[in-house]
Order: C-alpha cells, then structure tokens, then sequence
C-alpha cells in the first residue's frame, strides 16, 4: 500500500494576532453596515493568530494584481525548497526518487506551474511528472493525497511528492465589504507545506481508499471573482451547513471498506471553521478533540487552505501516539462543494524489509503470524 509519510510544514515570520485583525478590519471597513456582524464571526472563529508573507501594513495596501502575483512567484520560489527537503528527508528519499509532482495552490497563478522550477532548481529528474491542481481550494490537499495514492496504486515503487504553497494575505482586498469577504479577511493565513506519499517503504498513513463527492449544485458557495484586483473570494452563508450532507459521504466511505467512521483511530479533517468542525464532530458520532489536530492548526494558522490537512497530519506524527495498524480518515472541504476523502491505517517501516511497510497491530498478532515470517525474512 502506498505510505503517506510525516509532512513538513513552514509559516511565515510575520504574525498577526486575533486582536490586531479586529482592530485592523474596525479602522479599513470603518462605517460599513455589515462589520458588525463580520466582527462578531471574526471572534467566533477561535483564530488566535495567523502568519502572513508581508507585514500587515503592506498587506492592508493593494499594489495591483501584477504585483501580487509577482511577490506570489517570489515567496513561493524562496519557501517551497526548504520545506521539500525536508518532506524528502522525512520520507528517507532525495528528489532523484521522485516519479511525480503534486502542485497545489489557489492564491496565485504561474505558468509553467511552479513544478518546472522545482524540477529545475532541486535535482528531480527530468521525467518527473508534472501535476498542478489550482482550482479545488481548500480541497486541494485531499485531493492531491488521492491522486498520490492514485499513482502509486497504477506504479507501485513509485514516489509522489505533494507540494502545497497557499499565500491566502495575498488575496486580500480592502475594498470588499461583504460578509463573506469580512470573515475571509480573519480566517484565513498562510502557510507552505509538502508530504512524500511512497509506493513502498516508510512510516505513515497506508492509504487504501479515497473518494470524492461534490454537493450537487453548490458550486456558487464558495468561488472566486476574478476581476482586475484579483482574485475576490466569494462565500455563500449556507456554506457552514454543508457537514450534514457530507458526513453520510464519510460514513459510506469507511463503511465500505469494513469500518465504523464513529470508531476510527485518528481523524484528519480541513479546518475551514469552527462550525465544521463541530458540526462534522456531530453528524459523525465523534468527540469534539477526535479532531484536537485540525482545532490546533484553525487556532495556531488559521485556515490555511490546501495545507491544513498537511500541518494536522504533522501533528498526529508529533504527537507520537498513533500505534501500527491504527485506522483513520483524511477529508478536504473547498470549492465545489467538493470532499477529497481518503482512509487508511498507521504503517510503520520495518527495518530490513526490503520495499515495503508493515502494518499490524496486538489485535491481528495473533493471526497474522505468516505475514510476520515474511516480513522477518
């Protein structure tokens, strides 16, 4: 089974602060008939703080479309490749290894795809396969661990890297006023992050299913205006209550490959917002800090789009808890409205098998002992 393994993830220097954004957004919308109730959710989203490529002041300012997508371009060349390396060293490979790049971003555009760079600049080979995925949002991270698992199923020795580079600061615009727009302002933060998924070896999340699902007739909910400024980030107020449709997604997903969704090990889940989370925690039949992971990246980051279930499976590893053979679910939430799903269980390289990883755990020892010869062979 492909092997998910333990992600790398960088913020920005530059830090606001829940405090800051309300008094920033009080002072730049000042008068404005919806900031009060924009003000009201900015607090309810429980972001403590967020980090951001330029300092507030220069962030607060629109210096055109061109020019943000040029300091795009800049940043995402300056803070991708540290972060890459240490994904590869993570997963115990060099770029040489690598047999696809996964590229996910909706906060900027260039072509060719930041791919070519990377392939350019860092020793991939020059066969790599290029893979950019730019419109899925949020949902870019599950997205893209599905179509890494996708590869390494179709070339099982293969070795997908999966970079996310999501600059959100970088779409703000001082002249929106709508709700939505307000809220987005407070929510969202930036932040760059890569994972390895290998077709055989490594330590992580063997994944071994992954689905997608879109909301039928919802693709209005959540959207970008592109317009001469940029990109306007568009929220629908039904959004919040798209859990309850997509939790019974969920629960098929796992039922399907034998498991209770409610009894899994470890949840993986975007933290677009608190009501998701919560929501989702309902619907689902699961205690609120199943989700501790992604409520720790909402409260730290923000959302921090593509890469938040990158940052919250970091923490999962960090937090050292998770045994061989634990069961779990992965899901991205964005445009669409679209769900990128996966399940899969914790796998742990064994030293000596040559090309794989074992996964088992005290509750399938006891009848597992021909694979445990060949993996001791």
């Amino acid at each position: 089974m492909p092997i998910l393994c333990k992600p790398s993830v960088r913020v920005p220097e530059h830090v606001i602060t829940m405090e800051q954004t309300l008094e920033f957004a009080e002072r730049v919308h000042a008068g404005k008939p919806q900031l009060p109730l924009a003000l009201r959710l900015i607090q309810n989203t429980g972001v403590l703080k967020r980090h951001i490529v330029q300092p507030i002041e220069e962030t607060l300012r629109h210096p055109g479309f061109e020019e943000r997508n040029r300091i795009y371009e800049i940043e995402s060349k300056k803070r991708c490749p540290e972060v890459i390396e240490e994904a590869l060293a993570n997963a115990g490979i060099v770029a040489h290894d690598v047999d696809a790049i996964i590229y996910v971003s909706c906060t900027g555009f260039l072509m060719p795809s930041l791919t070519a760079w990377l392939i350019n600049t860092m020793g991939f080979r020059s066969n790599t396969r290029q893979i950019p995925i730019a419109q899925l949002g949020c949902a870019a991270g599950g997205a893209a661990i599905g179509r890494a698992h996708d590869f390494c199923t179709a070339y099982p020795e293969a070795n997908v890297l999966i970079v996310s580079c999501e600059l959100c600061s970088l779409c703000y615009q001082p002249d929106d006023d709508g709700v939505g727009s307000l809220l987005s302002d407070g929510l969202f933060g930036d932040a760059v992050a890569a994972a390895v998924v290998r077709g055989s070896g490594g330590t992580g999340v063997s994944l071994e299913r992954n689905a997608s699902y879109l909301i039928p007739n919802t693709e209005e909910w959540i959207s970008y205006a592109v317009r001469s400024t940029g990109f306007h980030f568009q929220l629908d107020r039904r959004v919040p209550g798209t859990m309850e449709p997509l939790a019974p997604v969920l629960r098929e997903l796992a039922s399907d490959h034998g498991w209770d969704v409610a009894d899994l090990d470890f949840y993986i889940i975007h933290a677009g917002g608190p009501r998701i989370l919560d929501d989702l925690s309902k619907f689902l039949g699961v205690d609120r800090t199943a989700f501790r992971h992604s409520w720790a990246t909402l409260t730290e980051h923000g959302n921090i789009a593509s890469a938040v279930v990158l940052d919250a499976l970091r923490r999962l590893f960090e937090e050292d808890l998770v045994t061989p053979g634990a069961t779990g679910v992965i899901a991205g939430f964005g445009p669409g409205i679209t769900a990128e799903m996966a399940v899969g269980r914790w796998a742990v390289d064994i030293p000596g098998r040559r090309g794989a990883s074992a996964i088992h755990s005290e509750r399938d020892f006891a009848h597992d002992a021909g694979r445990q010869a060949t993996w001791t062979a």
